[in-house]
């Protein structure tokens, strides 16, 4: 079988995180879990530590000072994960927006051909559930923005439900990942097509948070506007 780890960034997800890490290791194909946490004043960590016995070598815990933003969240977990053999790398967020019994068909879908999956909400039609009109529309006109700049036919590139192949992890310059915040999901996906890697979107319903609260602003969203012109003239290269 093959090793498959979910990375969960969190901040502040005391009401998700306990009910998150149960939803996924209730699934079926032994997934484990690697949750990121950045210094959560209310506790985050201290609810993943205590479920740590329970699920022996399969949940782990990095720990940060502070909030560093999503992307060195996620690249530390590539670092971790590449480390100790994973074949499988996901993102998910904590929030249930993500319904965990889709991390199944993400893989499914990278077993069956393709290098990297995304959850997408665009490629089937809009399937996004609560959230208000305003934030669809700038989430929407977003991925037609990042397509029509950047070139490429990824119709949910600010997606963060993703399925990572390891020779894809591997291939990527991690070190040289610029944006931080939500622009950083563009960035790693336009790389890893831009280095000849196959993509499969599957369509997903994305359901706005219940519990807690959202973690967009507009300086997230200022530096994936900018990201994007600038990714427009870089040379993606893979690591050395």
């Amino acid at each position: 079988m093959k090793r498959k780890l979910v990375i969960i960034p969190t901040y502040n997800e005391i009401e998700n995180v306990a009910k998150i890490i149960r939803a996924v290791f209730d699934l079926e194909g032994d997934f484990h879990i690697l949750v990121i946490d950045d210094g959560s004043p209310d506790r985050t960590a201290t609810v993943v530590k205590n479920l740590m016995p329970e699920f022996p070598d399969r949940l782990f815990l990095i720990e940060r000072r502070g909030k560093l933003g999503l992307g060195t969240a996620y690249i530390t977990g590539f670092k971790w994960a590449l480390e100790r053999d994973y074949d499988y790398v996901f993102e998910m967020d904590a929030d249930f927006s993500h319904d965990p019994a889709d991390l199944a068909r993400l893989y499914q879908a990278c077993e069956a051909g393709a290098d990297f999956s995304v959850g997408s909400r665009y490629c089937d039609g809009v399937s996004v559930v609560n959230w208000p009109l305003g934030r669809i529309l700038m989430s929407y006109c977003a991925s037609i923005f990042v397509r029509t700049t950047l070139g490429v036919k990824i119709f949910d590139s600010t997606a963060g439900f993703v399925c990572y192949s390891r020779k894809v992890l591997e291939t990527l310059d991690l070190d040289a990942v610029q944006m931080k915040g939500y622009g950083f999901q563009i960035e790693m996906k336009y790389s890893a097509v831009k280095l000849g890697f196959k993509l499969a979107e599957v369509p997903v319903i994305f359901v706005n948070r219940k519990e807690g609260t959202s973690k967009m602003s507009g300086g997230i969203f200022g530096e994936a506007f900018w990201g994007v012109i600038k990714l427009r003239f870089r040379k993606i290269r893979a690591k050395a």
